[in-house]
């Protein structure tokens, strides 16, 4: 497939996928008679990983050394236990370092909701936002967000 279909199925531009080419962490799997370049599963199934890292803080130099790691075990790489072990602690250090990011952000966005719940409690008449009836967390549950 071409880069135009790429993006879209990864919601990236073709700016930063040609980026990602640039630093060798992708690169496509041929390029058609007139130049264009040619993307298989395999290259969006990379990308998407890319895609998830980037948000979780990860470098490009980190990325491309977990693809390398992932990639080496799929292939089946010849490496003896050792350096298979090696390569699969890697990749737990990844999964490591990307569920301590998750367990942050999850708790930056539990504060930016508890922020847009106390601005909207100051915008409403009485003091409460729709629905509410104490301004708990349980309450807003059971009742939902007010209308917007």
């Amino acid at each position: 497939m071409q880069i135009g279909e790429v993006a879209r199925r990864t919601e990236l531009s073709l700016r930063t996928i040609r980026h990602y080419e640039e630093s060798g962490l992708v690169v496509p799997s041929a390029r058609s008679r007139g130049g264009f370049r040619l993307y298989t599963e395999g290259d969006v199934a990379r990308l998407m990983v890319i895609r998830r890292m980037k948000p979780l803080g990860f470098t490009l130099e980190e990325m491309r050394d977990l693809l390398e790691a992932v990639d080496r075990l799929d292939a089946g790489d010849e490496a003896g236990g050792d350096e298979h072990d090696a390569l699969l602690e890697r990749v737990r250090a990844y999964e490591r370092a990307a569920a301590e990011q998750v367990a942050k952000l999850r708790t930056q966005l539990a504060r930016a909701e508890e922020f847009a719940l106390t601005l909207r409690t100051r915008l409403e008449p009485s003091g409460r936002p729709d629905g509410v009836r104490d301004g708990s967390p349980d309450d807003l549950e059971r009742t939902g967000p007010p209308d917007q």
